[in-house]
Order: structure tokens, then C-alpha cells, then sequence
């Protein structure tokens, strides 16, 4: 399994990939910086080892080590062993979940990439909040859509926060950042796509009626940042406008939400 070595002093440099995880300035997981992706806690740790994000090392307690066991089994990277208190004096913090993976980001995926063999992605523009994008990538996962496409203004998916919100699906979910934006989307057409943009237009139509008529096509479905949505030139981009029927005077749902009905919609007609 994994080489394992004792630390007992949080300043032993071969911390250094965990070190000051809350600083503004010094996380390494700023792509400014070392660029690693951190993976926090046992199950997010264990999609890392299934994904493309190879970690180069691990830092955890012997409790995690032993969780971690069969995960490990043949797998060449140091796991660096220390007790609650080494790692909260190194990280900065109390770590509750005990372990964590430190991977270099791969090279980015092409929107050519994500779009070949999907029948279901997702686009965000301006989603720059990392829970919501980690609760985006963690519904993406669980409700059957392909990929993640990233307009402007969308914040890094990498980031410790989303990804550990994303519950490690970040690492999963394949995703690629359109290089032009908005034009990117007509590559989606070209690959016989529709395109839906969610709204909350009272007078487009309700997005279970849109995505019945779509139920043998390939959808794009795109959602835009908590509160202003999306950008007007950005919706004239798409085939059809969709909107979630409300009450009570209230005018949108949360994006992640609203983005997770979207993506049960399709998946509950896909054949």
C-alpha cells in the first residue's frame, strides 16, 4: 500500500503541500500558487484515487490511514501519519475529517472533449459562489449529466471548498472552460444540442414542458449567477427560455437548486 512515515513536528517540510490552508495569500491550492487540489475527508479522498487527479501525497491520522486501507492497496505516494494536533498546527486548523490528498492539477479538458458521446451537459455563467458550484457538481453527479461547461465569471471548481462540498464528484464530473464566450455555445448546435436557459420570465415556458419536447434530443441546460442570472446576450444565445413555476412572491430559486430540478427533469424523462 501507500509508504507511510511518522511526522511529529507540523514544520517538517514534507507538509509543506498542507500547510496554511486558510491563508488568503499562501494556500496551495491557488492555481497563482502551487495549484494542488486538496481533497478533504475519507470518501472525498477515496474519489480523488478513482478520478484523473492523481494525488501526490497524503497527510491523515492512523484512524483515516486504516479507512483508507484498501483504497491504498498498491497505490505508490507517501501518506504522511501525525496526530489531530501535528495537523491542525500545520493546516491551521482543526481538521474534523483527519485526512487529506494533495493532487497537481492535470491539464484542462476541451469543450470538444466534453461535448463527444454526451447526451446531457450543464453551462454556468457567473457562478462564483463555491458552495453553490460544488452543490452544482455534486447534483450533476447524482442526476445523470455528462459534463460541466464554465462560461465567464465562474469560480474555480478546484477550490478546496468546492470540491469538498461537491462531496469529491469536482474530481469526477468531467468540466472545461469555454475559450470564447459566448460563441462557444454554437459548438453545442454543431453537435446537435438544444439549448435551454433558465429564467425567471413568467412568460416562457415551464421547464417540464420544455424538456418533454426535448426528451430525445441532446440538451444543454445553462443557469447564471445567484440573483442576476444570465446575462441577456447570453440567453439570446439559447434555442428556448425556461422558466420554474413559483409562489408566494418568489421570483428564483437558489442556483443550485435550481439547477438540480433542471437536471431532474432530464433525467426522470431520459429514455
Amino acid at each position: 500500500m501507500a509508504h507511510v512515515f511518522d511526522i511529529d513536528d507540523p514544520a517538517d517540510p514534507r507538509l509543506d503541500d498542507f500547510r496554511d490552508l486558510n491563508s488568503v495569500d499562501r494556500r496551495p491550492d491557488l492555481p497563482s500558487g502551487k495549484g494542488l487540489v486538496i481533497a478533504e475527508g475519507v470518501l472525498v479522498v477515496q474519489r480523488m484515487l478513482a478520478s484523473r487527479f492523481r494525488p501526490r501525497a497524503l497527510l491523515g491520522t492512523d484512524r483515516r490511514l486504516g479507512e483508507l486501507a484498501a483504497d491504498l492497496d498498491g497505490v505508490d505516494v507517501p501518506f504522511y501519519r501525525a496526530t489531530a494536533e501535528v495537523m491542525a498546527a500545520a493546516v491551521g486548523f482543526h481538521l474534523n475529517r483527519g485526512v487529506l490528498a494533495a493532487a497537481p492539477r492535470p491539464g484542462e479538458l476541451s469543450v470538444d472533449e466534453i461535448i463527444a458521446g454526451s447526451r446531457t451537459v450543464a453551462v454556468l455563467e457567473g457562478v462564483n459562489d463555491h458552495e453553490n458550484l460544488g452543490s452544482i457538481f455534486r447534483n450533476a453527479a447524482g442526476l445523470g449529466v455528462d459534463g460541466v461547461l464554465f462560461g465567464t465569471g465562474c469560480a474555480d471548481p478546484l477550490y478546496r471548498r468546492a470540491v469538498r462540498v461537491s462531496m469529491g464528484h469536482a474530481l469526477l464530473v468531467p468540466y472545461a472552460w469555454a475559450s470564447s464566450w459566448p460563441q462557444d455555445l454554437e459548438m453545442l448546435r454543431d453537435n446537435g444540442f438544444r439549448v435551454l436557459a433558465m429564467t425567471p420570465n413568467p412568460v416562457a415556458p415551464t421547464l417540464a414542458a420544455a424538456m418533454a419536447e426535448l426528451a430525445d434530443e441532446k440538451v444543454a441546460m445553462m443557469v447564471g449567477a445567484e440573483g442576476p442570472g444570465l446575462k441577456e446576450h447570453t440567453m439570446r444565445s439559447a434555442d428556448v427560455r425556461v422558466r420554474i413555476p413559483m409562489s408566494r412572491g418568489t421570483d428564483s430559486l437558489n442556483v443550485a437548486t435550481a439547477a438540480a430540478l433542471a437536471f431532474y427533469e432530464r433525467a426522470r424523462l431520459d429514455p
